[in-house]
Protein backbone atom coordinates (compact mmCIF):
# COMPACT_ATOMS: atom_id res chain seq x y z
CA UNK A 1 0.00 0.00 0.00
CA UNK A 2 1.58 3.53 -1.11
CA UNK A 3 2.42 5.74 1.93
CA UNK A 4 -0.36 8.17 0.89
CA UNK A 5 -3.61 6.12 0.87
CA UNK A 6 -2.48 4.39 4.12
CA UNK A 7 -2.11 7.75 5.67
CA UNK A 8 -5.71 8.72 4.78
CA UNK A 9 -6.77 5.14 5.60
CA UNK A 10 -5.37 5.65 9.02
CA UNK A 11 -6.82 8.87 9.12
CA UNK A 12 -10.07 7.32 8.99
CA UNK A 13 -9.29 5.12 11.82
CA UNK A 14 -6.77 6.16 14.08
CA UNK A 15 -8.10 7.48 17.60
CA UNK A 16 -4.76 9.62 18.58
CA UNK A 17 -4.81 10.89 22.18
CA UNK A 18 -2.25 9.51 23.83
CA UNK A 19 -1.50 9.85 27.64
CA UNK A 20 2.55 8.92 28.36
CA UNK A 21 3.29 9.30 32.41
CA UNK A 22 5.60 10.05 34.18
CA UNK A 23 6.77 6.53 33.06
CA UNK A 24 4.93 6.60 30.11
CA UNK A 25 1.50 5.37 28.79
CA UNK A 26 -1.52 4.89 26.67
CA UNK A 27 -4.41 6.20 27.95
CA UNK A 28 -6.79 9.05 25.47
CA UNK A 29 -9.59 10.44 26.72
CA UNK A 30 -10.66 13.99 28.48
CA UNK A 31 -9.88 14.86 31.60
CA UNK A 32 -7.68 12.66 32.66
CA UNK A 33 -3.71 12.09 33.21
CA UNK A 34 -1.72 10.28 31.34
CA UNK A 35 -0.08 7.23 32.34
CA UNK A 36 5.77 9.03 33.01
CA UNK A 37 5.35 11.31 31.99
CA UNK A 38 1.11 12.36 30.40
CA UNK A 39 -2.33 15.26 30.35
CA UNK A 40 -5.22 16.23 28.97
CA UNK A 41 -6.69 19.74 28.54
CA UNK A 42 -9.24 21.29 30.20
CA UNK A 43 -11.13 24.60 30.43
CA UNK A 44 -9.07 27.25 32.44
CA UNK A 45 -11.13 30.34 31.47
CA UNK A 46 -11.88 32.58 34.09
CA UNK A 47 -9.22 31.29 36.59
CA UNK A 48 -7.58 33.62 39.00
CA UNK A 49 -3.63 33.76 40.15
CA UNK A 50 -5.15 30.89 42.54
CA UNK A 51 -6.68 28.43 39.62
CA UNK A 52 -9.85 29.41 41.20
CA UNK A 53 -12.80 31.47 39.61
CA UNK A 54 -12.53 35.08 37.98
CA UNK A 55 -13.53 37.69 40.76
CA UNK A 56 -14.52 41.18 41.14
CA UNK A 57 -11.25 42.84 41.09
CA UNK A 58 -10.14 42.04 44.75
CA UNK A 59 -10.41 37.92 44.82
CA UNK A 60 -13.66 38.06 46.19
CA UNK A 61 -16.08 35.45 43.90
CA UNK A 62 -19.34 37.40 42.08
CA UNK A 63 -22.80 35.37 42.41
CA UNK A 64 -22.42 35.19 38.32
CA UNK A 65 -18.61 34.01 38.15
CA UNK A 66 -18.33 31.69 41.03
CA UNK A 67 -19.47 28.63 42.05
CA UNK A 68 -23.07 27.79 41.02
CA UNK A 69 -24.92 24.32 40.57
CA UNK A 70 -24.15 20.89 41.77
CA UNK A 71 -20.58 20.42 42.48
CA UNK A 72 -19.95 17.22 41.16
CA UNK A 73 -17.69 16.63 38.04
CA UNK A 74 -17.56 13.29 35.77
CA UNK A 75 -14.19 12.75 33.34
CA UNK A 76 -13.10 10.28 31.74
CA UNK A 77 -9.58 8.16 32.08
CA UNK A 78 -8.63 6.09 29.71
CA UNK A 79 -6.41 3.15 31.97
CA UNK A 80 -7.06 2.12 35.79
CA UNK A 81 -5.29 2.91 38.55
CA UNK A 82 -2.42 0.68 39.07
CA UNK A 83 -1.55 1.18 42.72
CA UNK A 84 -2.40 4.15 45.08
CA UNK A 85 1.24 3.53 47.22
CA UNK A 86 3.03 6.42 46.57
CA UNK A 87 6.37 4.97 46.88
CA UNK A 88 5.14 2.44 44.33
CA UNK A 89 3.85 4.87 42.05
CA UNK A 90 5.54 5.44 38.57
CA UNK A 91 2.80 6.53 36.18
CA UNK A 92 0.47 9.47 35.45
CA UNK A 93 -2.75 7.81 36.31
CA UNK A 94 -1.49 6.69 40.21
CA UNK A 95 0.20 10.18 40.60
CA UNK A 96 -2.52 12.06 39.40
CA UNK A 97 -4.85 10.04 41.95
CA UNK A 98 -2.57 11.07 44.44
CA UNK A 99 -1.79 14.38 43.72
CA UNK A 100 -5.83 14.47 44.03
CA UNK A 101 -6.12 12.59 47.41
CA UNK A 102 -2.96 13.34 49.21
CA UNK A 103 -0.90 16.65 50.31
CA UNK A 104 3.00 16.62 50.20
CA UNK A 105 4.88 19.43 51.70
CA UNK A 106 4.27 21.68 48.47
CA UNK A 107 1.91 21.24 45.72
CA UNK A 108 1.93 23.27 42.66
CA UNK A 109 -0.83 25.74 41.58
CA UNK A 110 -1.14 28.02 38.92
CA UNK A 111 1.95 28.60 36.41
CA UNK A 112 3.62 25.83 38.44
CA UNK A 113 4.09 28.02 41.10
CA UNK A 114 4.88 25.80 44.72
CA UNK A 115 1.91 26.75 46.94
CA UNK A 116 2.14 25.77 50.68
CA UNK A 117 0.75 21.85 51.47
CA UNK A 118 1.65 20.29 54.59
CA UNK A 119 4.68 22.63 55.09
CA UNK A 120 3.94 26.28 56.00
CA UNK A 121 7.67 27.24 54.78
CA UNK A 122 11.43 26.22 54.56
CA UNK A 123 15.05 27.51 55.38
CA UNK A 124 17.77 26.43 53.41
CA UNK A 125 21.43 26.23 55.34
CA UNK A 126 24.22 28.52 53.92
CA UNK A 127 25.79 25.54 52.02
CA UNK A 128 22.27 24.74 50.33
CA UNK A 129 22.60 21.06 51.95
CA UNK A 130 20.30 21.59 54.74
CA UNK A 131 16.41 22.55 54.41
CA UNK A 132 14.13 23.16 57.32
CA UNK A 133 10.71 22.52 56.85
CA UNK A 134 8.16 23.72 59.39
CA UNK A 135 5.14 21.94 59.64
CA UNK A 136 1.19 23.11 59.84
CA UNK A 137 -0.48 21.65 62.95
CA UNK A 138 -3.99 21.53 61.46
CA UNK A 139 -3.21 19.35 59.02
CA UNK A 140 -4.88 15.85 59.79
CA UNK A 141 -5.31 12.20 57.97
CA UNK A 142 -8.71 10.53 57.07
CA UNK A 143 -8.44 8.52 60.13
CA UNK A 144 -7.80 11.25 62.67
CA UNK A 145 -4.27 11.31 62.94
CA UNK A 146 -2.16 14.43 63.14
CA UNK A 147 -0.03 14.33 59.92
CA UNK A 148 3.64 14.78 61.65
CA UNK A 149 6.97 14.97 60.61
CA UNK A 150 7.40 11.40 61.36
CA UNK A 151 5.20 10.78 58.28
CA UNK A 152 7.69 12.19 55.95
CA UNK A 153 10.63 10.68 57.69
CA UNK A 154 8.84 7.02 57.18
CA UNK A 155 7.63 7.30 53.80
CA UNK A 156 10.87 8.61 52.18
CA UNK A 157 12.86 5.78 53.93
CA UNK A 158 10.08 3.37 52.77
CA UNK A 159 11.02 4.41 49.16
CA UNK A 160 14.48 3.96 49.55
CA UNK A 161 14.58 0.79 51.30
CA UNK A 162 15.48 -1.78 48.81
CA UNK A 163 13.14 -4.46 50.64
CA UNK A 164 10.12 -2.40 49.01
CA UNK A 165 11.18 -2.48 45.92
CA UNK A 166 10.49 0.95 44.54
CA UNK A 167 11.24 2.11 41.07
CA UNK A 168 10.88 5.74 42.13
CA UNK A 169 12.16 6.12 45.82
CA UNK A 170 15.66 5.72 44.14
CA UNK A 171 15.70 6.76 40.86
CA UNK A 172 13.82 10.57 42.68
CA UNK A 173 15.97 10.62 45.66
CA UNK A 174 19.25 8.86 45.05
CA UNK A 175 21.83 11.55 44.69
CA UNK A 176 19.34 14.13 46.18
CA UNK A 177 18.53 12.72 49.70
CA UNK A 178 22.08 12.62 51.83
CA UNK A 179 23.09 8.11 51.84
CA UNK A 180 19.51 7.45 49.89
CA UNK A 181 22.03 5.73 46.73
CA UNK A 182 24.11 3.60 49.38
CA UNK A 183 21.08 2.95 51.42
CA UNK A 184 18.90 1.49 48.32
CA UNK A 185 22.32 -0.43 47.29
CA UNK A 186 22.53 -2.30 50.67
CA UNK A 187 25.40 -0.36 51.59
CA UNK A 188 24.17 1.64 54.73
CA UNK A 189 21.16 0.60 56.77
CA UNK A 190 17.66 3.15 56.33
CA UNK A 191 18.12 4.88 59.52
CA UNK A 192 20.82 6.77 57.85
CA UNK A 193 19.08 8.19 55.03
CA UNK A 194 19.01 12.57 55.63
CA UNK A 195 15.47 12.98 56.77
CA UNK A 196 14.56 13.89 60.65
CA UNK A 197 11.49 14.61 62.87
CA UNK A 198 13.23 17.35 64.94
CA UNK A 199 10.05 17.18 66.49
CA UNK A 200 6.22 16.83 64.91
CA UNK A 201 6.26 19.83 62.94
CA UNK A 202 9.99 20.44 62.19
CA UNK A 203 11.27 18.38 58.84
CA UNK A 204 15.28 18.10 58.65
CA UNK A 205 16.34 16.91 55.39
CA UNK A 206 20.04 16.60 54.41
CA UNK A 207 21.02 16.59 50.50
CA UNK A 208 23.74 14.62 48.63
CA UNK A 209 24.41 18.27 47.01
CA UNK A 210 22.98 21.51 45.93
CA UNK A 211 19.51 20.78 44.30
CA UNK A 212 18.69 23.72 42.41
CA UNK A 213 15.01 22.01 42.08
CA UNK A 214 14.53 20.28 45.11
CA UNK A 215 11.63 23.09 46.54
CA UNK A 216 9.64 21.73 43.25
CA UNK A 217 10.77 18.26 44.09
CA UNK A 218 9.04 17.94 46.96
CA UNK A 219 5.61 18.56 45.41
CA UNK A 220 6.15 15.22 43.54
CA UNK A 221 3.98 11.98 44.36
CA UNK A 222 7.64 10.08 45.73
CA UNK A 223 7.90 12.52 48.66
CA UNK A 224 4.09 12.21 49.76
CA UNK A 225 4.23 10.97 53.57
CA UNK A 226 2.50 7.80 54.29
CA UNK A 227 0.72 6.85 57.62
CA UNK A 228 2.70 3.88 59.27
CA UNK A 229 -0.06 2.69 60.69
CA UNK A 230 -2.06 2.14 57.62
CA UNK A 231 0.58 0.24 55.97
CA UNK A 232 0.12 -1.94 59.37
CA UNK A 233 -2.75 -2.47 59.45
CA UNK A 234 -3.71 -3.38 55.88
CA UNK A 235 -0.24 -5.12 55.18
CA UNK A 236 -0.04 -6.69 51.81
CA UNK A 237 -3.26 -5.47 50.71
CA UNK A 238 -2.07 -1.67 51.78
CA UNK A 239 -2.76 1.10 49.11
CA UNK A 240 -5.28 -2.21 46.64
CA UNK A 241 -8.41 -0.94 47.69
CA UNK A 242 -9.94 2.68 48.24
CA UNK A 243 -10.66 1.87 52.24
CA UNK A 244 -7.00 0.60 52.28
CA UNK A 245 -4.89 3.70 53.11
CA UNK A 246 -5.02 6.95 54.48
CA UNK A 247 -5.56 10.48 53.04
CA UNK A 248 -4.55 13.56 53.97
CA UNK A 249 -5.42 15.74 50.71
CA UNK A 250 -8.44 17.94 49.38
CA UNK A 251 -10.13 14.70 48.05
CA UNK A 252 -10.69 11.30 49.21
CA UNK A 253 -10.97 8.29 47.54
CA UNK A 254 -14.57 7.10 48.38
CA UNK A 255 -14.81 4.40 45.76
CA UNK A 256 -12.61 2.33 43.00
CA UNK A 257 -14.55 -0.24 41.02
CA UNK A 258 -11.19 -1.89 39.22
CA UNK A 259 -11.40 -1.26 35.47
CA UNK A 260 -14.33 0.69 35.31
CA UNK A 261 -13.65 3.22 37.39
CA UNK A 262 -13.55 5.59 40.57
CA UNK A 263 -15.12 8.67 42.82
CA UNK A 264 -12.91 11.35 44.70
CA UNK A 265 -14.80 12.99 47.80
CA UNK A 266 -14.24 16.05 49.30
CA UNK A 267 -12.27 15.47 52.31
CA UNK A 268 -13.75 17.75 55.49
CA UNK A 269 -10.94 17.27 57.29
CA UNK A 270 -8.25 18.78 54.61
CA UNK A 271 -6.05 21.57 56.33
CA UNK A 272 -7.31 23.93 53.47
CA UNK A 273 -11.30 22.93 52.60
CA UNK A 274 -12.53 25.97 52.44
CA UNK A 275 -10.59 26.30 49.74
CA UNK A 276 -12.27 23.22 48.12
CA UNK A 277 -15.64 24.05 46.10
CA UNK A 278 -16.12 20.06 44.17
CA UNK A 279 -18.04 17.57 46.29
CA UNK A 280 -17.20 14.83 44.06
CA UNK A 281 -15.15 13.94 40.64
CA UNK A 282 -16.48 11.11 38.77
CA UNK A 283 -13.75 9.15 36.67
CA UNK A 284 -14.90 6.60 34.06
CA UNK A 285 -12.26 4.54 32.32
CA UNK A 286 -12.97 4.85 28.95
CA UNK A 287 -10.47 3.73 26.22
CA UNK A 288 -12.26 4.68 23.11
CA UNK A 289 -12.46 8.28 21.98
CA UNK A 290 -15.60 7.80 20.34
CA UNK A 291 -17.06 6.73 23.26
CA UNK A 292 -15.87 9.69 24.84
CA UNK A 293 -17.01 11.98 22.29
CA UNK A 294 -20.44 10.15 22.60
CA UNK A 295 -20.47 10.47 26.89
CA UNK A 296 -19.68 14.28 26.27
CA UNK A 297 -22.74 15.09 23.57
CA UNK A 298 -25.41 13.48 26.16
CA UNK A 299 -23.88 15.36 28.51
CA UNK A 300 -22.19 11.99 30.78
CA UNK A 301 -19.23 13.57 31.14
CA UNK A 302 -18.08 17.15 31.25
CA UNK A 303 -14.90 16.81 29.25
CA UNK A 304 -13.24 14.80 26.27
CA UNK A 305 -10.01 14.68 24.34
CA UNK A 306 -10.76 14.98 20.95
CA UNK A 307 -8.69 12.51 18.19
CA UNK A 308 -7.78 13.35 14.32
CA UNK A 309 -11.21 12.39 12.84
CA UNK A 310 -12.72 15.01 15.43
CA UNK A 311 -10.56 17.69 15.94
CA UNK A 312 -11.86 19.27 12.49
CA UNK A 313 -15.75 18.47 13.70
CA UNK A 314 -14.74 20.67 16.51
CA UNK A 315 -12.56 23.25 15.24
CA UNK A 316 -15.01 25.86 15.86
CA UNK A 317 -16.56 24.98 18.62
CA UNK A 318 -15.99 27.93 21.42
CA UNK A 319 -15.32 25.04 23.82
CA UNK A 320 -12.44 23.86 21.63
CA UNK A 321 -8.92 23.60 22.67
CA UNK A 322 -5.03 22.52 21.68
CA UNK A 323 -2.63 22.86 24.49
CA UNK A 324 0.89 22.05 23.86
CA UNK A 325 2.39 19.83 26.41
CA UNK A 326 6.24 19.49 27.82
CA UNK A 327 5.42 15.49 27.10
CA UNK A 328 7.56 13.50 24.79
CA UNK A 329 6.72 10.21 23.31
CA UNK A 330 9.68 8.28 21.81
CA UNK A 331 10.70 4.12 21.25
CA UNK A 332 12.64 2.62 23.76
CA UNK A 333 14.87 0.34 22.18
CA UNK A 334 15.95 -2.52 24.77
CA UNK A 335 19.57 -3.21 23.47
CA UNK A 336 20.16 -6.61 26.08
CA UNK A 337 16.82 -8.78 24.72
CA UNK A 338 17.38 -8.35 20.62
CA UNK A 339 21.02 -8.30 19.09
CA UNK A 340 19.78 -5.79 16.42
CA UNK A 341 18.91 -3.21 18.96
CA UNK A 342 22.60 -3.63 20.19
CA UNK A 343 23.25 -2.62 16.74
CA UNK A 344 23.53 1.72 16.81
CA UNK A 345 22.82 2.03 12.66
CA UNK A 346 19.80 -0.59 13.43
CA UNK A 347 18.33 1.62 15.78
CA UNK A 348 18.87 5.05 13.86
CA UNK A 349 17.73 3.70 10.83
CA UNK A 350 14.42 2.31 12.97
CA UNK A 351 13.88 5.89 14.37
CA UNK A 352 14.81 7.99 10.91
CA UNK A 353 12.33 5.48 8.95
CA UNK A 354 9.34 6.91 10.86
CA UNK A 355 7.66 9.70 9.23
CA UNK A 356 7.21 11.86 12.13
CA UNK A 357 5.28 14.57 10.09
CA UNK A 358 2.85 12.61 8.83
CA UNK A 359 2.44 11.16 12.21
CA UNK A 360 1.69 14.87 14.03
CA UNK A 361 -0.38 16.19 10.87
CA UNK A 362 -2.48 13.75 9.81
CA UNK A 363 -2.58 10.95 12.52
CA UNK A 364 -2.81 13.00 16.04
CA UNK A 365 -3.94 16.31 14.26
CA UNK A 366 -3.52 17.51 17.27
CA UNK A 367 -0.83 20.40 17.42
CA UNK A 368 1.68 18.06 18.19
CA UNK A 369 4.88 18.60 17.19
CA UNK A 370 7.85 16.27 15.44
CA UNK A 371 9.95 15.66 18.02
CA UNK A 372 13.78 15.91 17.18
CA UNK A 373 15.71 15.58 20.80
CA UNK A 374 15.54 14.18 24.38
CA UNK A 375 14.57 17.49 25.49
CA UNK A 376 10.98 19.05 24.97
CA UNK A 377 10.64 22.56 22.85
CA UNK A 378 9.61 25.63 25.31
CA UNK A 379 10.73 23.25 28.06
CA UNK A 380 13.94 25.00 29.54
CA UNK A 381 16.35 28.34 28.39
CA UNK A 382 19.65 29.10 28.77
CA UNK A 383 20.46 30.43 31.59
CA UNK A 384 22.04 34.03 30.51
CA UNK A 385 21.04 33.87 26.76
CA UNK A 386 17.19 32.91 27.25
CA UNK A 387 17.72 30.46 23.99
CA UNK A 388 15.76 27.29 24.22
CA UNK A 389 17.51 23.97 24.64
CA UNK A 390 15.98 22.69 21.75
CA UNK A 391 16.90 25.92 19.20
CA UNK A 392 20.29 25.51 20.90
CA UNK A 393 21.18 21.68 20.08
CA UNK A 394 18.71 21.38 16.79
CA UNK A 395 17.39 18.06 15.53
CA UNK A 396 18.50 14.86 15.66
CA UNK A 397 17.28 11.73 13.95
CA UNK A 398 15.31 13.30 11.87
CA UNK A 399 12.95 11.37 8.93
CA UNK A 400 14.94 10.18 6.34
CA UNK A 401 14.16 7.36 3.81
CA UNK A 402 17.01 6.61 1.69
CA UNK A 403 19.32 7.29 4.82
CA UNK A 404 17.66 4.66 7.04
CA UNK A 405 17.51 2.16 4.05
CA UNK A 406 21.29 2.59 3.83
CA UNK A 407 21.82 2.70 8.17
CA UNK A 408 19.72 -0.52 7.83
CA UNK A 409 21.48 -2.35 5.01
CA UNK A 410 24.75 -1.62 7.20
CA UNK A 411 23.01 -2.83 9.94
CA UNK A 412 21.71 -5.68 8.05
CA UNK A 413 25.41 -6.77 6.93
CA UNK A 414 27.05 -5.93 10.21
CA UNK A 415 24.53 -8.68 12.02
CA UNK A 416 25.14 -11.07 9.15
CA UNK A 417 21.62 -11.30 8.74
CA UNK A 418 18.98 -10.82 5.81
CA UNK A 419 15.89 -10.75 7.58
CA UNK A 420 14.84 -9.77 11.34
CA UNK A 421 11.76 -10.02 13.27
CA UNK A 422 11.55 -7.07 15.88
CA UNK A 423 8.42 -7.10 18.12
CA UNK A 424 6.91 -3.94 19.21
CA UNK A 425 5.45 -3.50 22.90
CA UNK A 426 2.59 -1.05 23.06
CA UNK A 427 -1.07 -0.23 24.42
CA UNK A 428 -4.61 -2.12 23.74
CA UNK A 429 -6.44 1.27 23.14
CA UNK A 430 -8.50 1.52 19.86
CA UNK A 431 -5.64 4.56 19.75
CA UNK A 432 -3.07 2.03 20.53
CA UNK A 433 -3.81 -0.42 17.54
CA UNK A 434 -4.33 2.27 15.06
CA UNK A 435 -1.22 3.83 16.32
CA UNK A 436 0.78 0.44 16.20
CA UNK A 437 -0.59 -0.72 12.79
CA UNK A 438 1.04 2.91 11.44
CA UNK A 439 4.62 1.83 13.11
CA UNK A 440 4.41 -1.43 11.53
CA UNK A 441 3.58 0.01 8.28
CA UNK A 442 6.24 2.31 7.84
CA UNK A 443 8.87 -0.37 9.37
CA UNK A 444 7.95 -3.08 6.91
CA UNK A 445 7.47 -0.21 3.67
CA UNK A 446 11.01 1.16 4.33
CA UNK A 447 13.22 -1.57 5.60
CA UNK A 448 13.48 -4.12 3.31
CA UNK A 449 13.90 -7.57 5.18
CA UNK A 450 11.98 -5.89 8.94
CA UNK A 451 9.33 -8.05 10.53
CA UNK A 452 7.07 -6.46 13.29
CA UNK A 453 5.14 -8.40 15.48
CA UNK A 454 2.66 -6.24 17.39
CA UNK A 455 2.33 -7.15 21.64
CA UNK A 456 -0.46 -5.14 22.93
CA UNK A 457 -1.61 -4.85 26.64
CA UNK A 458 -3.16 -2.77 29.19
CA UNK A 459 -1.12 -0.15 30.61
CA UNK A 460 -0.19 -1.84 33.88
CA UNK A 461 0.88 -5.23 31.95
CA UNK A 462 2.90 -3.04 30.08
CA UNK A 463 4.50 -1.27 32.59
CA UNK A 464 5.37 -4.96 34.51
CA UNK A 465 7.13 -5.69 30.73
CA UNK A 466 9.41 -2.21 30.90
CA UNK A 467 10.39 -2.99 34.68
CA UNK A 468 11.44 -6.46 33.84
CA UNK A 469 12.54 -5.77 30.48
CA UNK A 470 10.84 -8.28 28.89
CA UNK A 471 10.30 -6.23 25.37
CA UNK A 472 12.28 -5.39 22.09
CA UNK A 473 11.01 -1.80 20.92
CA UNK A 474 8.59 -0.21 23.41
CA UNK A 475 6.62 2.87 22.06
CA UNK A 476 6.42 5.26 25.40
CA UNK A 477 6.24 8.48 26.75
CA UNK A 478 7.98 10.59 29.50
CA UNK A 479 6.30 13.74 31.41
CA UNK A 480 8.77 15.87 33.21
CA UNK A 481 8.75 15.02 37.08
CA UNK A 482 10.57 18.94 37.96
CA UNK A 483 11.10 22.02 35.68
CA UNK A 484 15.09 21.38 34.83
CA UNK A 485 16.54 18.90 31.88
CA UNK A 486 17.84 16.39 34.10
CA UNK A 487 14.27 15.15 34.51
CA UNK A 488 14.72 13.80 30.90
CA UNK A 489 18.26 13.05 30.93
CA UNK A 490 19.35 11.48 33.77
CA UNK A 491 16.38 8.74 32.96
CA UNK A 492 19.28 6.91 30.84
CA UNK A 493 22.53 6.76 33.15
CA UNK A 494 23.92 3.25 33.06
CA UNK A 495 21.37 0.88 35.63
CA UNK A 496 19.33 4.15 35.89
CA UNK A 497 15.55 3.18 37.46
CA UNK A 498 13.69 4.27 34.35
CA UNK A 499 16.87 3.03 31.71
CA UNK A 500 15.01 -0.57 31.43
CA UNK A 501 16.72 -0.84 28.15
CA UNK A 502 20.06 -2.14 28.90
CA UNK A 503 21.52 2.08 27.32
CA UNK A 504 25.29 2.66 28.54
CA UNK A 505 27.59 5.18 27.97
CA UNK A 506 30.56 6.46 30.28
CA UNK A 507 30.77 9.76 28.65
CA UNK A 508 27.07 10.36 28.99
CA UNK A 509 27.23 8.97 32.07
CA UNK A 510 30.09 11.43 33.47
CA UNK A 511 28.56 14.08 31.90
CA UNK A 512 25.24 14.02 33.25
CA UNK A 513 27.43 12.99 36.97
CA UNK A 514 29.48 16.46 36.00
CA UNK A 515 26.06 18.77 35.74
CA UNK A 516 24.76 17.41 39.14
CA UNK A 517 27.70 17.25 41.14
CA UNK A 518 30.72 19.70 40.09
CA UNK A 519 28.41 22.39 37.81
CA UNK A 520 25.43 21.91 40.48
CA UNK A 521 25.82 25.99 41.37
CA UNK A 522 27.09 26.89 38.19
CA UNK A 523 24.03 27.71 36.37
CA UNK A 524 25.57 28.12 32.93
CA UNK A 525 27.92 25.22 32.97
CA UNK A 526 25.41 22.95 34.07
CA UNK A 527 23.11 23.97 31.13
CA UNK A 528 25.73 23.39 28.22
CA UNK A 529 26.59 20.20 29.78
CA UNK A 530 23.31 18.79 29.68
CA UNK A 531 23.46 20.32 26.27
CA UNK A 532 26.65 18.09 25.09
CA UNK A 533 24.98 14.57 27.02
CA UNK A 534 21.76 15.26 24.75
CA UNK A 535 24.18 14.90 21.89
CA UNK A 536 25.66 11.94 22.86
CA UNK A 537 22.46 10.19 23.77
CA UNK A 538 21.36 11.32 20.15
CA UNK A 539 24.47 9.96 18.65
CA UNK A 540 23.76 6.52 20.11
CA UNK A 541 20.24 6.66 19.15
CA UNK A 542 19.43 5.34 22.36
CA UNK A 543 15.78 5.81 22.06
CA UNK A 544 13.72 7.02 19.06
CA UNK A 545 12.28 10.80 19.50
CA UNK A 546 8.87 10.65 17.26
CA UNK A 547 6.96 13.75 19.40
CA UNK A 548 5.90 16.18 21.96
CA UNK A 549 2.62 15.83 22.32
CA UNK A 550 -0.61 18.79 22.80
CA UNK A 551 -4.06 17.74 23.15
CA UNK A 552 -7.06 18.54 21.71
CA UNK A 553 -9.94 18.26 23.77
CA UNK A 554 -13.22 20.41 24.61
CA UNK A 555 -14.63 21.02 28.03
CA UNK A 556 -18.17 21.98 29.11
CA UNK A 557 -18.00 25.96 29.38
CA UNK A 558 -19.12 25.32 33.59
CA UNK A 559 -15.85 23.42 34.34
CA UNK A 560 -13.94 26.37 35.82
CA UNK A 561 -10.43 26.59 37.79
CA UNK A 562 -9.07 22.73 36.40
CA UNK A 563 -5.41 23.63 36.67
CA UNK A 564 -2.50 21.74 34.39
CA UNK A 565 0.53 20.86 35.77
CA UNK A 566 3.72 21.04 33.59
CA UNK A 567 5.24 17.98 36.38
CA UNK A 568 3.56 15.95 38.36
CA UNK A 569 -0.30 15.00 38.72
CA UNK A 570 -1.17 16.39 35.17
CA UNK A 571 -4.47 18.57 36.10
CA UNK A 572 -4.87 20.05 39.53
CA UNK A 573 -8.63 19.91 40.99
CA UNK A 574 -8.13 21.59 44.37
CA UNK A 575 -8.91 24.96 43.28
CA UNK A 576 -11.67 23.44 40.55
CA UNK A 577 -15.82 24.18 40.85
CA UNK A 578 -18.60 24.39 38.18
CA UNK A 579 -20.22 27.35 37.71
CA UNK A 580 -23.89 26.55 36.04
CA UNK A 581 -24.44 30.02 35.16
CA UNK A 582 -21.68 29.85 32.82
CA UNK A 583 -23.52 27.90 30.49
Amino acid sequence: MKQTKWLLLVLTLVLSMFLAACSGGDSENAGEGDGNGETENENTEGENNEGGSEGDGNGEETKSDGPSGEQVLNLTEGADIPTLDPSMATDAVAFQVLGSTMEGLYRLGEKAQVKPGIAKDHEVSEDALTWTFNLREDATWSNGDPVVASDFVYAWKRAVDPETGSEYGPYMMGGVIKNATAINKGEMEVDKLGVEAVDETTLKVTLEKPIPYFESLTAFGTFLPINKKAVEEFGEDFALEAGNIYYNGPFVLSEWNHGEGWTFKKNPDYWDAETVKLEQINFKVVKDVATGVNLYETDKVDATGLSAEFVDEYRNDPNFEINPQNVLFYFKYNQEHHEALANTNARKALTMAIDKKGLVNVILNNGSLVATGDIPQDFVSHPETGEDFREINGDFLTHDKEKAKELWNKAKEELGKEEITLELLAGDSETGKNMNAYFKNQWETNLEGLTIELKQVPFKERLRLDTNMEYDIQFSGWGPDYLDPNTFLNMWVTGGGNNKMGYSSDEYDSLIEKANTEYATQPVKRFETFLEAEKVLMNDAAIGPLYQRASASVWKPYVKGVIRNPMGPDFSFKWAYINKNAE
